[in-house]
């Protein structure tokens, strides 16, 4: 059992799939300090200052200047944290498109690449080949 294990957890896929999931979460944070730390600012002054991390809808309770403070009085429709998630979503969806178009463009010149010229011996046995077959 140990053995199986041990070429079920060296396999290259499987390696290959955990240092993918590694990185990802790296690109996650990056993301995350991206939108929050450079795109949100820049939104929130377009838009006069608007903090999208506390907007929200107080559904119950009485009304509240702060988020943390609404979700305390009760049901609270926090709708400003979904906004950041989505402009989180389309920045990695479009990053991860970028890299598959550029994958796809690399792969599709691979494609269109010559083939390599046969090795110098080759061409002279050929040459030779040739001139055997003319002769009577």
């Amino acid at each position: 059992m140990l053995k199986e294990f041990k070429e079920f957890a060296l396999k290259g896929n499987l390696v290959d799939l955990a240092v993918a999931f590694i990185i990802g979460a790296a690109f996650s944070g990056l993301v995350q300090s991206v939108v929050n730390d450079i795109i949100m600012p820049i939104v929130g002054l377009v838009t006069g200052g608007v903090d999208f991390s506390e907007m929200y809808i107080q559904m119950s309770g009485d009304p509240q200047p702060t988020l943390a403070l609404a979700r305390e009085a009760g049901a609270t429709l926090a709708y400003g944290n979904f906004i950041t998630l989505v402009i989180n979503f389309l920045i990695v969806a479009w990053v991860l498109f970028l890299v598959v178009k550029a994958m796809n463009r690399l792969k599709k010149k691979e494609e269109e690449a010559p083939p390599p010229a046969p090795p110098r011996e080759e061409v002279l046995l050929e040459e030779i080949r040739d001139l055997l077959a003319k002769k009577p």
